[in-house]
């Protein structure tokens, strides 16, 4: 069974998804790839993990690095899980590439990484949104790149359009 929570943020609804207690989901509502890994089981609850992610967001949208990250346990292979722990290590407010995961992932392919990417199921948390294009330039998003633009100016990075 899913727990469910939705939320209001300044890019618009966002749905969280947890598996009663760690957050297994976060997507921007209508997003590509929305509610992946789902069961068709769902309720929405109130729980202590949502609780989290609000204070998380909260901070993260007045412009402040938040200094913990709420527990997740996104859904997905093996090679997923790892880009996205990759994600995790990209400091708030820095960039890498999908080349530059890829060697860091000991030579994965670009592609195959920037296919997990795509598929991050905890939009924000993982952050996704700071992996650019080869030449810095800004790159796909399934939230929508008028989103990447408002986060990475948020985190006060420079990028190329």
């Amino acid at each position: 069974m899913d727990f469910l929570c939705h939320i209001l943020s300044p890019l618009g609804g966002l749905t969280l998804a947890s598996d009663g207690e760690a957050l297994t989901g976060l997507w921007f509502d209508g997003q590509a790839h929305f509610g992946a890994g789902l069961s068709d089981v769902r309720e929405e609850r109130s729980l202590p993990v949502f609780d989290e992610v609000r204070r998380w967001l909260a901070l993260y949208f007045d412009g402040r690095q938040p200094d913990f990250t709420p527990p997740l346990c996104p859904r997905g292979t093996a090679f997923q899980r790892a880009v996205w722990d990759a994600l995790l290590d990209i400091p708030y407010g820095q960039t890498t590439t999908y080349g530059e995961l890829a060697r860091r992932l000991g030579g994965a392919s670009a592609r195959a990484v920037g296919g997990a990417v795509g598929r991050n199921p905890v939009s924000i948390i993982i952050p996704c949104h700071r992996v650019l294009g080869a030449d810095g330039r800004l790159t796909g998003y399934a939230g929508g790149l008028e989103r990447k633009r408002y986060l990475l100016r948020l985190e006060g990075v420079a990028f190329r359009e």
